[in-house]
């Protein structure tokens, strides 16, 4: 990976207002929007262009946050009949070009494409009903919105929303993996730079203890309700890697009681995660 030079405009200077984010050398353009800020966004120019657009929210009964991806020859325009329409989100992010470059190819191409990477990467609840028709484009253009499509992913992230970052086990980071045991339960995980990942196939215990808090309890009930954890008879088990908020979370849902994950996740030599990344 080579180094990158970030530009992020505050339009108010507020770092809570809208923001307009690129990489200086490239085309795309990526415009952060809160859902307050909907009409003030509407005076400025570049919403009015060609793009794809991601809304982002939370959802009462999700375990993981919500995306609802679209494009539109007026984004701005289309962004609006949501805020009519779609309760969930509280942020809206468009990706132009800045030099009004995307026809209709482009940015279907580019949906199309964002959609199927979001399902791939796991890490939101993807609002979208229907999924967009898949079509070729020349070799040379895929080419280009491939190269466009790889600066998309770095400005979301950059803007805190890493909706394409892939938490599974890879080969690189094998060695990384952690485990956490207790009773019936057997977990392989990882730490990552915004949580913690507990990996398929990780067994958990059943029955919670009485003096698990409230936190414990919601979550547990949401992921047996998603179906990420399901009954194997003496323990559930992970149907998908998952990512928590913290190690102490994840380890809390594997132990099935209040826990300290930076004592309770250990690698193969049976090193904490704390000895491992704190002392």
């Amino acid at each position: 990976m080579r180094g990158k030079t970030i530009q992020v405009f505050l339009t108010d200077g507020s770092p809570r207002g809208i923001k307009l984010a690129e990489v200086t050398s490239n085309i795309e353009l990526a415009i952060f929007i809160p859902r307050t800020k909907i009409n003030e966004a509407n005076s400025r120019k570049e919403v009015s262009n060609a793009g794809v657009y991601f809304l982002f929210g939370e959802g009462e009964d999700s375990v993981k946050p919500i995306v609802y991806i679209g494009q539109s020859r007026n984004c701005i325009d289309r962004i609006k009949t949501h805020d009519q329409k779609k309760d969930f989100w509280n942020y809206a992010i468009i990706i132009t070009s800045k030099t009004k470059s995307f026809t209709q190819t482009h940015i279907e191409y580019l949906e199309e494409l964002a959609i199927s990477k979001a399902y791939e990467a796991n890490r939101y609840t993807l609002e979208n009903s229907v999924n967009p028709k898949k079509f070729e484009v020349p070799e040379t253009l895929e080419a280009d919105l491939l190269d466009n499509f790889d600066t998309i992913k770095i400005l979301l992230s950059t803007l805190g929303f890493p909706l394409f970052d892939n938490i599974g086990k890879t080969i690189a980071k094998a060695k990384d993996t952690l485990v956490c045991k207790g009773k019936e339960a057997s977990a392989e995980g990882e730490y990552v730079d915004d949580g913690f990942v507990v990996f398929k196939g990780s067994k958990v215990n059943k029955e919670l203890a009485p003096a698990s808090n409230s936190t414990i309890r919601n979550l547990r009930e949401k992921l047996l309700s998603k179906n990420i954890l399901l009954d194997k008879g003496s323990v559930y088990e992970f149907q998908e890697d998952y990512l928590f908020q913290s190690p102490s979370s994840a380890a809390a849902q594997v132990l099935a009681r209040n826990a300290n994950g930076w004592n309770e996740w250990k690698d193969k030599n049976g090193k904490t995660l704390d000895e491992l990344e704190r002392k």
